[in-house]
């Protein structure tokens, strides 16, 4: 899967790629990730990409000029980063505005091939970049940032380990909370040692009977979920997912 994210401070990205399960999956082919600074497509000779919004208000806004271009450029470049026949991809803007981003919508990012993340800055985007790109609008949740860097690293994470070959165990992402229809949170965890301060696992889980381990699993679920997420459990019909084929 190939990222390109559009952004006006690609040196943010710099620790977060080169770290952890996302930096393997880089070096082994399984995903791409190509930075792409706005401001190189700004005209002038102080490459201005934000401007006093007309009107007054506070802050600044960012110019629809290198925005489109820079889109367009990136849209058609090829897979080697040079112009050339290549799928245009998912054009996401991130905005506090956006659709909700949860884990519905990574497993539904995770299918496509390209995804292009528009990172915004400032006092945000000026309207003609909505209305002459089109891009679809995601949020990672009802605050402010700083900028769309943070959420668009969130998104790359979310879907990154969806992806066939990344993780090390396939079922880590299928019983992750909120994974293909689950609607409740994840059990709890244990390792080594088995005592620690008084607190031990619980014997069922080292007993190696795999009915009863499941059996207080599914149970501690539903517990976490009533303390935590009783939302989750109050989904009407209409909300939820129905459970993927099984083979």
């Amino acid at each position: 899967m190939r990222f390109d994210v559009l952004t006006l401070f690609p040196e943010i990205f710099s620790g977060y790629l080169s770290q952890s399960l996302l930096k393997l999956a880089i070096d082994r082919g399984l995903v791409r990730v190509d930075l792409h600074n706005i401001r190189d497509w700004a005209k002038g000779k102080h490459r201005p990409v934000d401007d006093r919004p007309f009107g007054g208000g506070p802050g600044m806004v960012l110019k629809p000029e290198p925005v489109v271009e820079c889109v367009e450029a990136v849209q058609a470049m090829g897979a080697g980063g040079e112009p050339g026949p290549a799928s245009p991809g998912r054009l996401i803007l991130l905005t506090p505005q956006g659709r909700r981003f949860d884990q519905r919508v990574a497993e539904e990012l995770a299918v496509s091939d390209r995804l292009l993340l528009l990172c915004g800055r400032y006092e945000g985007f000026d309207q003609r970049i909505y209305d002459l790109l089109s891009p679809e609008e995601l949020s990672v949740g009802d605050f402010v940032l700083n900028g769309g860097e943070v959420a668009a690293m969130t998104i790359i994470d979310a879907v990154v380990r969806l992806l066939p070959g990344v993780l090390g165990d396939e079922n880590s992402s299928i019983e992750d909370s909120f994974s293909r229809g689950n609607r409740l949170l994840e059990h709890a965890q244990y390792t080594r040692p088995r005592e620690y301060r008084g607190l031990a696992v619980p014997e069922v889980l080292l007993g190696g009977n795999h009915p009863d381990i499941a059996d207080w699993r599914q149970r501690d679920s539903l517990d976490r979920t009533r303390a935590r997420r009783q939302d989750l459990l109050e989904l009407g019909d209409d909300d939820r997912r129905p459970d993927p084929p099984q083979d």
